[in-house]
């Protein structure tokens, strides 16, 4: 199919950027990669006005180390992130993370902040935003403001961003000293978006599990954090049984699970309750620990 006629623009700059937004008055669209925005104006399930290409902003394309984090402008692609030297070192949740998105020809094209602002729930990059606490940066007509990722996901395909506000860049927190981490989902294919996928962080601090971060995404319309399970792991000696118990227990926290064409709601269940048992296994193991 073809898409709907629009409007294009290719601004310089965010001001620019923004003030097409503005003008567009809710009827704009950003389009950053394409990745996931040109498939759905083909499809016209999308039908923008005015098409806002932020491909040629230069202020948006950056990876950098900031302190304790890595930050990494909106319009840094998939592939650049992959192939950061500084990503890898620095970051290796984010690294492997990045290597599971889809294709080397999508995350050659695909832009780490359209996947953020896109907000599916079976994305990789959302979740990792949850687990990590990141801290993401917008800009509007009233200036800048910073949203917390737990703030920014709100439904399938739904941000906390306004419609004349244009994402600039995500902050990523590094791992503390002794934080294990692990990054596992199920696809139907390689490449696919997952049926399933659970993002986890540990710490072992005087031989008991601490700051447990438990993330799932692909189970519901936006990345869920486990606090319940968290709390039960942390001040805890790591043991598989420990590990076994917590994972079993996951479906009480497990809120509104989805059911469609690739997966049941309990099927979904089992596969939360797997990969958080591998995962903590997993995090326990690169913390240092040996199960």
């Amino acid at each position: 199919m073809k898409p709907a006629s629009f409007d294009y623009a290719a601004p310089a700059s965010v001001a620019e950027a923004v003030s097409l937004l503005v003008q567009g008055d809710g009827e704009a669209k950003v389009l950053a990669g394409g990745q996931s925005l040109v498939p759905l104006l083909n499809m016209r399930f999308a039908r923008p006005e005015l098409l806002v290409d932020i491909g040629r902003i230069s202020e948006i394309d950056f990876i950098r180390e900031e302190g304790d984090a890595l930050v990494i402008g909106a319009g840094a692609t998939k592939r650049a992130v992959e192939r950061s030297s500084l990503v890898a070192s620095k970051h290796p949740l984010l690294h492997a993370a990045t290597c599971l998105i889809a294709h080397p020809q999508i995350r050659n094209r695909g832009t780490i902040g359209g996947s953020m602002a896109q907000a599916d729930p079976a994305a990789e990059y959302p979740a990792l935003a949850v687990v990590l606490d990141a801290e993401l940066t917008a800009v509007g007509p009233e200036g800048e403001r910073k949203i917390p990722a737990k703030e920014f996901f709100i439904t399938y395909l739904t941000t906390a961003l306004g419609e004349s506000e244009l994402l600039t860049q995500v902050r990523f927190p590094m791992l503390a000293a002794g934080t294990g981490w692990s990054f596992r989902e199920v696809a139907r294919r390689h490449g696919d978006f997952a049926i399933v996928g659970a993002a986890i962080t540990l710490r072992i601090d005087g031989g008991v599990c601490a700051d447990t971060r438990i993330a799932l995404f692909g189970v519901a319309d936006a990345p869920q954090r486990m606090s319940g399970a968290e709390a039960a792991v942390d001040g805890q000696p790591p043991s598989l049984a420990l590990f076994e118990q917590v994972s079993a227990a996951l479906d009480a926290e497990i809120e509104d699970p989805l059911a469609d064409a690739h997966a049941s709601e309990e099927y979904r269940r089992q596969l939360a309750r797997v990969l958080t048992r591998r995962g903590l296994v997993e995090a326990a193991e690169r913390a240092g620990v040996s199960l």
